[in-house]
């Protein structure tokens, strides 16, 4: 569209985009016409030949698709930071999570757990339960999807926890968010942008990009549960 930059993002910034698009095109930005998946489906789009102007990912797959020269890296720029989470039913008692010790109990004494198999929570969540020693035990009763939003499984009554970034639990209705799972146990996620080398509206992407890493998004970045 002549009108519009098309943006391929990480569901972990899906509510904080859409929260900022407007604000951008009030601003005398172009319109944002974005697509959200996990960085791992949006990899394999981009070598399929999918075309964007502009793209977020993790920083590590932002690199990779920058040392293909599919991402001009000079463009590259870091936006957020962003901790696994754990959430429940509205409702529900939320359980402690505040321990190493704690997250394996109320792991165990979940009926289910559901998680994602695509992204960087999947990801850090099939380690650590491996970590902890309780992988059998957790995946035999798990919920396990191939990509969306896992506290959807809450909302229909599957799973007792859901287990995702805190910014992709909050996009979900009808849950509440715990906390995050401590963060000796974790190492944050960093999402980056950067501009398509094959994208016919470089200085419109150039723009949106100097916005989205501006001190003026923080406030949304913090309510959508990304830390800027």
């Amino acid at each position: 569209m002549a009108d519009a930059v098309r943006m391929l993002s990480t569901l972990a910034l899906k509510g904080a985009v859409q929260a900022l698009a407007g604000q951008y095109q009030a601003a005398g930005g172009v319109r944002i016409d974005a697509d959200f998946a996990p960085t791992l489906a949006l990899l394999d789009r981009l070598r399929a030949g999918e075309a964007a102007d502009v793209v977020i990912l993790t920083r590590e797959g932002l690199d990779e698709v920058a040392r293909e020269g599919r991402v001009v890296t000079e463009t590259c720029v870091d936006l957020a930071r962003s901790f696994v989470g754990i959430a429940v039913k509205a409702g529900a008692a939320h359980p402690d999570i505040t321990t190493e010790a704690a997250v394996r109990a109320t792991l165990l004494g979940a009926r289910s757990v559901a998680y994602s198999r695509l992204g960087a929570s999947g990801i850090l969540f099939a380690k650590l339960i491996e970590q902890l020693g309780i992988a059998s035990d957790i995946n035999a009763r798990a919920l396990i999807i191939p990509q969306g939003f896992t506290a959807e499984k809450l909302v229909t009554g599957e799973a007792d926890l859901a287990v995702q970034q805190i910014s992709e639990l909050k996009q979900v209705r009808g849950i509440e968010v715990v906390g995050p799972i401590p963060r000796e146990l974790q190492t944050p996620a960093v999402f980056s942008a950067g501009r398509m080398a094959a994208t016919k509206k470089p200085a419109e992407v150039d723009r949106l990009l100097r916005f989205l890493a501006s001190p003026a998004v923080a406030p949304a970045l913090r309510e959508s549960g990304l830390e800027p």
